[in-house]
């Protein structure tokens, strides 16, 4: 099933070496929890938010190298039964030594950004939500282009705390403690 659906086998839960046997077909394909999920290759809207906080935050980190940007599709191996291809990630130099390998991460990232569209709405602001805050994230932001909003969920002490809002319509800008002095305005981020 695409669009979203799960696509696992009755009573199995899937692992990692499943998941490298899956077809290069454009589509994205994750597992969470052992199931899995498919999605259809994002639309022109989607691939312009995306490139456009990746040029922000790369621009951002050219200057200032205390870190790395990642664009999918590059495997997330958080366990043998969880591999995700978050739309954007961060790791810092302090811990990509310790998760960053030329295939892929091996931990959940500093910061991850999803780009929720209608076929991955709920799975971001659920499942995945739930899954980057037991591998221990320090930030999840799922985009909102039809709302032109991002949440960013923060870890506070072992949980990631209720989201903070941030809307192209106010002029918000978003700003993270990871990247001090990187500035996101929506106004660029969701512009036509």
């Amino acid at each position: 099933m695409y669009g979203g659906e799960r696509v696992t086998r009755a009573g199995a839960k899937l692992t990692y070496e499943d998941f490298l046997l899956f077809p290069d077909d454009g589509k994205r394909h994750e597992l969470i929890d052992g199931e899995h999920y498919v999605t259809p290759s994002p639309n022109r809207d989607h691939q312009r938010i995306v490139g456009r906080l990746y040029l922000l935050i790369g621009s951002w980190l050219e200057e200032h190298p205390i870190g790395e940007a990642f664009l999918a599709p590059f495997d997330v191996v958080i366990s043998t039964h969880d591999v995700v291809e978050p739309d954007l990630l961060y790791v810092s130099m302090r811990r990509a030594d310790s998760i960053l390998t030329r295939a892929n991460v091996q931990g959940v990232p500093d910061l991850v950004i999803e780009v929720a569209s209608p076929g991955t709405r709920k799975r971001d602001a659920t499942i995945k939500r739930r899954l980057y805050e037991r591998a221990g994230a320090d930030e999840y932001w799922i985009v909102d282009p039809e709302r032109e909003v991002i949440h960013v969920f923060r870890r506070h002490a072992n949980a990631l705390a209720d989201p903070e809002e941030f809307s192209r319509e106010r002029g918000d800008i978003v700003t993270t403690p990871m990247l001090p002095g990187l500035e996101v305005p929506l106004a660029r981020v969701f512009r036509s």
